[in-house]
């Protein structure tokens, strides 16, 4: 499963983020990750989610995230929940095009390895396309 909350800057997404992460730490019974750009929800997300810095891992391209994430299952079989926010803030390539493969890619990864992603997308819902809104 693959839930995206979409708006401009300012519009709460990180804020929504916070609050589903909480809940999937205290209803869950796997492990649940972060993954965020920069330390700024050091202190908002709970201790037991695992909460890991883009920046300190050289993020860049969609390839990069599909492997980084392909390696934390590797790991970590029990991770039932990956949240990212702010993944325009991880990439290069902000392509509309790119963006719909890589949640297409989320989706097929998540059904076969049983893990929920939920990420935000700092852009104007109207630029989204239709292979993009059915994960809204």
């Amino acid at each position: 499963m693959v839930k995206v909350i979409m708006g401009l800057k300012g519009s709460g997404k990180t804020k929504q983020l916070v609050e589903l992460v909480k809940k999937a730490v205290n209803e869950e019974s796997g492990d649940v990750v972060c993954l965020e750009k920069s330390p700024k929800l050091t202190f908002d997300i709970p201790y037991r989610a695992r909460l890991i810095y883009a920046n300190n891992y050289g993020f860049g391209s969609y390839e990069f995230i599909k492997g980084f994430i392909s390696g934390i299952n590797a790991a970590n079989y029990d991770v039932t929940h990956i949240f990212i926010d702010g993944l325009y803030k991880m990439v290069d390539d902000t392509s509309i095009e790119e963006t719909e493969s890589f949640l297409n890619w989320l989706e097929e990864f998540g059904k076969r390895e049983n893990i929920k992603f939920t990420l935000t997308i700092s852009a104007d819902v109207n630029t989204a396309t239709e292979g993009m809104r059915k994960y809204f």
